[in-house]
């Protein structure tokens, strides 16, 4: 039996890792929210958020490679194009149209949308055999779709373009964790730290969507006094300023993720999700403003309790067969990455498994 000194300090770790995952998790939300009420370019701030996590990831990298003399992996352009790119694009229009879409709905209606992303990821885990097929799973697509619906069912901050985008971003979404599981569970490419994938994907992220940037924002954002018209320092430093910061909360996110993975498990970051949702949504209606009906609220916990039973079928076969568990990649608003580890028990700690952020 564990001491309770260990149980205790165990636990505070675990809650404490959580808080952290959710500062930049829903820190990342609001400030995309609160940005695009002034700032009305979501494609160009996505392209300077995928800038600055590529420059943090490679300090990060050239920081690791120094303190462990451990030299990180550099994919070759034929790996890289063939087998990296598809993931960046799909992993570019996910997050642009998810950025974009704030222009247009709450916060609430966002996070809602976006939890559907598990029924995409559902198909095409099975599509790509990368999920076995189970009757449960008509249970969760029900549950999930039948909560989406109540939740937009006469809903009077609905707004049909950014409802549109979201979902199409939740679409495309189920086709970037896909590859993107597969991508990171190939052992050859080295790619199982995502410290590694930021830093591969980024280039190609920004290349797959800076012509869609050009072809809606590029003559806007030209002659907009915000940027390149501005007449006085100070606007110009604060506009830079406020776009630096979400491309910190988004490499944040990335990291405090992968944190939580390691030195917890999976399923914790699963269950972190689930709650995060709650949180999100209860701060929305109390911070932004956003009205939610009963209904509302009621299809809400409905599609919960359909990503709930995901992760609980996830988590049966998971032990019952031995599989590494794997995190929901449904998370919603942010440039998230997922942590596909292998198995970990929230009482398990092992050294190698501790070691696996450097290494």
């Amino acid at each position: 039996m564990a001491c309770p000194v260990q149980f205790l300090c165990r636990a505070f770790r675990t809650v404490g890792l959580v808080l952290f995952y959710y500062v930049f998790s829903i820190g990342i939300t609001f400030y995309n929210k609160w940005l695009m009420k002034g700032f009305h370019y979501p494609l160009f701030m996505t392209l300077v958020h995928l800038t600055i996590i590529f420059c943090l990831s490679s300090l990060t990298r050239q920081a690791v490679y120094h303190w462990t003399g451990k030299t990180r992996v550099i994919l070759g352009w034929k790996d890289y194009l063939k087998k990296v790119a598809p993931t960046a694009l799909a992993t570019a229009l996910d997050i642009g149209l998810s950025n974009w879409s704030f222009l247009y709905i709450t916060i609430s209606l966002y996070t809602m949308t976006k939890s559907s992303a598990v029924l995409f990821i559902l198909f095409f885990s099975l599509l790509f055999k990368l999920e076995e097929p189970n009757p449960f799973l008509i249970v969760v697509v029900l549950l999930i779709a039948t909560g989406l619906f109540m939740f937009t069912f006469e809903s009077t901050q609905f707004n049909l373009k950014g409802f549109v985008m979201v979902l199409l971003a939740s679409f495309i979404g189920g086709i970037r964790w896909t590859l993107t599981q597969v991508l990171m569970q190939k052992a050859e490419l080295g790619l199982q730290n995502p410290i590694d994938t930021m830093y591969h994907l980024q280039p190609l992220m920004f290349l797959g969507l800076f012509p869609l940037f050009l072809y809606n924002e590029g003559l806007s954002l030209s002659t907009s006094d915000k940027l390149f018209r501005v007449t006085e320092l100070p606007p110009l430093l604060y506009s830079l300023l406020t776009l630096s910061i979400g491309g910190t909360l988004a490499f944040g996110l990335g990291f405090s993720e992968f944190l939580l993975v390691s030195r917890t498990s999976s399923l914790t970051l699963s269950i972190a999700g689930i709650f995060k949702e709650v949180c999100t949504l209860l701060l929305a209606a109390g911070i932004m403003g956003d009205t939610m009906t009963a209904l509302n609220w009621l299809g809400f916990f409905v599609c919960l309790c359909g990503i709930s039973l995901h992760v609980g079928l996830k988590t049966y076969y998971s032990k019952n067969k031995g599989l590494a568990l794997r995190p929901l990649a449904s998370k919603g608003p942010d440039l998230e990455l997922p942590l596909l580890q292998r198995n970990g028990d929230e009482g398990e700690e092992d050294e190698d498994e501790e070691q696996e952020i450097l290494h």
